[in-house]
């Protein structure tokens, strides 16, 4: 599995393990948006790597869109609460990857929330931000 999938599965695991993001959507969170998903839900959004290389220790630093979507009758508070939820279960957490990477850091590094073009729908976007370390390769 490359750094890039074990970043996001860690997400996806701490996300889905979390009682107060649960208590707001339950199960609904995917890869990418399902034209079918019921309301709330969350969803991966774009997202990027930077190789970070030293001489003993190779490393990547990674950005994560994740996007909270709702449908409250275009109101932003529930989105506002899910963004809180997702960022209080990621910021600073102590996620475990599968070997033989490491995660140095994570961190939620913004946050915003807008009406989508529907009108009806309101759309959060949280980025987060992840350091890995591996060695041997």
């Amino acid at each position: 599995m490359s750094p890039f999938r074990a970043v996001q599965k860690a997400i996806f695991d701490a996300l889905v393990s979390d009682a107060a993001v649960g208590g707001l959507i339950g199960d609904r969170i995917f890869d990418g948006r399902p034209t079918d998903a019921a309301f709330p839900n969350i969803t991966f959004g774009p997202a990027q790597f930077i190789p970070d290389e030293t001489d003993c220790i190779d490393g990547e630093e990674h950005f994560f869109q994740i996007d909270v979507w709702d449908r409250s009758q275009g109101r932003y508070g529930p989105a506002k609460d899910m963004l809180f939820a997702v960022k209080s279960a990621l910021h600073d957490a102590e996620l475990s990857l599968e070997d033989p990477y490491a995660m140095a850091l994570v961190e939620v590094i913004s946050s915003r929330v807008m009406k989508d073009p529907d009108g009806v729908t309101a759309h959060g976007i949280l980025t987060v931000r992840a350091l890995v370390e591996w060695s041997g390769t």
